[in-house]
């Protein structure tokens, strides 16, 4: 059987799953949200999400684990001192670079 037809499926169930996911809030809530703690919820979600969906793919993303905790720990301490977010993305890839050709061709020298 084609790969095709199930192809489709899949891309109509996940058009409508989107939707619905996007649709539901503005037809359920009709109210302007007045509770403080739903609003908080709400404000801090998207920070939530987008560090629960990061954070794991920076430490599968290397090439060992060294690598990827050298550069998290190196956007961290530029993040806390407030540098620009070039700047800690230049720095974070520029040492796990470094750490990644580090563990992998200083051996080879010795």
């Amino acid at each position: 059987m084609s790969i095709r037809p199930y192809f489709w499926l899949y891309l109509l169930v996940m058009a409508g799953v989107t939707y619905l996911v996007r649709m539901l809030p503005l037809v359920l809530v009709k109210k302007k949200i007045k509770n403080r703690f739903v609003l908080s919820f709400l404000h801090y979600m998207p920070y939530a999400v987008l560090t629960v969906m990061t954070i794991p793919t920076m430490f599968h993303a290397t090439g060992s684990i060294w690598s990827a905790l050298a550069g998290f720990a190196v956007g961290v301490l530029l993040a806390y001192f407030e540098k620009s977010l070039v700047t800690v993305a230049i720095c974070s890839a520029g040492t796990v670079l470094a750490v990644d050709l580090c563990i992998n061709y200083i051996p080879l020298l010795l």
